[in-house]
């Protein structure tokens, strides 16, 4: 209840309208038969291709390349989030200072040392999940890059056995990527949580806007146009 008494009404609401538009957008593109439609399900076919093609190929270096490239740029993410959760936790250490120094930027709400951490709180929390989703995206491209390494030699790369860790491999892959759209996605809607900081409704308006960007490259983007006429 302490929490809820350095709460207003509309702030409350501005969290509620958030909780609900993330939980909603991530039931749709994530649980739903809408997915198939969306450019992470045409990226998880190339996957399976890639795969597939892969358990015939007799140098596979070029697979062990593209698995690199992939860690590095995760890792790039997951090391920045690190950066990013140590500022804000120096933010709450300082929450008075801070707050008071804030209130007086133009265009801010004033804001009391208490809504203050609360919204550095939850701001802490996405950056957080953030970082275990980039974390374990990375752990799931090791096991992809050892699933590769474990493929049947070209010759065999008819048998079922090469389909299966093929197969493995592909879904890995896939899992892989999933865990890293949920971080990159998680990134976006911190974005959207900074405008709290000035105004519960430019939170609102942050969030909403947010969705509609991530809806147009999930469904409706020239990348997702290009893989539909991949065969």
């Amino acid at each position: 209840m302490q929490i809820l008494d350095h709460m207003r009404t509309i702030d409350m609401w501005a969290l509620v309208f958030f909780a609900v538009v993330v939980s909603l957008y991530t039931l749709i593109t994530d649980h739903s038969t809408l997915r198939k439609k969306s450019i992470s399900a045409a990226m998880d076919r190339q996957r399976d291709n890639w795969m597939q093609a892969a358990r015939f190929r007799e140098f596979r270096m070029i697979d062990s390349s593209i698995l690199g490239v992939l860690v590095s740029g995760i890792s790039i993410f997951a090391s920045t989030n690190i950066f990013v959760i140590g500022g804000l936790i120096a933010g709450l250490a300082y929450n008075e200072d801070l707050s008071t120094a804030f209130s007086s930027i133009p265009f801010a709400e004033p804001i009391s040392p208490g809504r203050w951490a609360i919204k550095l709180s939850l701001l802490l929390g996405i950056f957080v999940y953030a970082f275990f989703k980039f974390a374990w995206a990375i752990r799931l491209a090791n096991y992809c890059a050892i699933t590769v390494g474990a493929m049947c030699e070209p010759e065999d790369g008819g048998t079922d056995i090469a389909a299966a860790r093929a197969a493995a491999a592909s879904r890995l892959a896939a899992l892989c990527g999933h865990h890293f759209n949920r971080g990159l996605r998680a990134n976006f809607f911190g974005l959207a949580v900074l405008g709290w900081f000035f105004s519960p409704w430019l939170f609102m308006v942050g969030t909403l806007s947010v969705v509609l960007i991530l809806v147009r490259r999930e469904f409706f983007s020239g990348a997702l146009n290009a893989m539909r006429h991949t065969p």
